[in-house]
C-alpha cells in the first residue's frame, strides 16, 4: 500500500457538489493499493500512520504523533498513487488493485485507524471528489508498506 500523508490545518471532501467529510487539524492521507497488497499491509501502514512523529511538541520539534496531538485524519482512496509513468505517454495502472479488494483493504485501513482510537472521516471510494485542504508546514511524507515490514 501506498500513502502519501500531509499535515493539515483542515481538508474536507465534496462529491457532486456536497460535502463527505471534513476534518479540523490533523492528517490528510491519500491511499493507493497495490495488487500484491493484503490485510498485513493495511494493519502496518495504519499502526504507523497513527504513531508517525510529524507534529511540533512545544519546543517547535516535530516529536508528537497524531495520537499524542489529538488529530484526526481524512482517508482518500487514490489508485493513481499505483501509476506508471514510464511507459508511453499514459499512465498504466496494472499496479493498482481493482476495486474490490481496493475498496476491502481501503476499509480495512480505516478501521485499523479507529481501532487505534484515532477520529477518522473518509471520502467516498470510487467516487470523483474534490479534495481541499491547508497543508500545515508544509509536512508531506511518503510511506509504502513494502518499506515498513
Amino acid at each position: 500500500m501506498r500513502a502519501v500523508i500531509q499535515r493539515v490545518a483542515e481538508a474536507r471532501v465534496t462529491v457532486d457538489g456536497g460535502m463527505v467529510a471534513g476534518i479540523g487539524p490533523g492528517l490528510l492521507v491519500l491511499l493507493g493499493v497495490g495488487t500484491e497488497d493484503g490485510e498485513a499491509d493495511a494493519l502496518c501502514l495504519a499502526e504507523r500512520t497513527a504513531h508517525l512523529r510529524i507534529f511540533e511538541d512545544d519546543g517547535g520539534k516535530l516529536n508528537l504523533s497524531l495520537l499524542q496531538a489529538g488529530g484526526e485524519v481524512l482517508v482518500v482512496s487514490q489508485f493513481t498513487l499505483y501509476a506508471d509513468v514510464w511507459q508511453g505517454r499514459r499512465p498504466g495502472f496494472g499496479r493498482a488493485a481493482g476495486p474490490g479488494k481496493g475498496d476491502a483493504l481501503y476499509r480495512k485501513y480505516v478501521a485499523s485507524l479507529r481501532d487505534l482510537g484515532v477520529r477518522t472521516a473518509t471520502g467516498e471510494f470510487g467516487a470523483r471528489m474534490l479534495v481541499s485542504l491547508v497543508n500545515d508546514g508544509p509536512v508531506t511524507v511518503l510511506m509504502d508498506s513494502e518499506r515498513t515490514f
